[in-house]
């Protein structure tokens, strides 16, 4: 599951939402809002995205908040670490060959240490 579809769901099940009601109103299908909450398909387009923002009827903050869900909720992500130090290439495919035997524990950490450290380099 992608950040945006544990989102959607969320939103959806708080208000009482099936996924066949908001299919329909989003004029998508069914099988497509759940292969997207489930993390199988890639992000929405902006397009999708703000009609899902309009169906929900939520602005500013919350707005925003699936906006940003939307960009970081790709599930094929793609790493180029060509012309970065030998570290990148080390740690990004060491991610990649054992992200399936972390934890959410874990992942949140390591998330949360990336965030930081990016943040710290600005």
């Amino acid at each position: 599951m992608t950040p945006l579809g544990a989102r959607l769901r969320a939103l959806r099940q708080a208000r009482g939402i099936s996924l066949k009601q908001m299919a329909a109103a989003l004029n998508v299908s069914s099988a497509y809002l759940s292969a997207l909450e489930h993390g199988r398909r890639g992000q929405p387009t902006s397009f999708l995205l703000h009609r899902m923002i309009a169906f929900f009827n939520v602005i500013w903050d919350e707005a925003e908040e699936l906006q940003r869900l939307a960009e970081i909720s790709d599930p094929k992500v793609s790493i180029d670490t060509g012309g970065l130090a030998p570290e990148a290439t080390e740690l990004t495919n060491r991610l990649r060959d054992s992200i399936a035997r972390l934890d959410a524990e874990d992942l949140r950490f390591l998330r949360d240490e990336v965030v930081r450290r990016a943040g710290r380099k600005r």
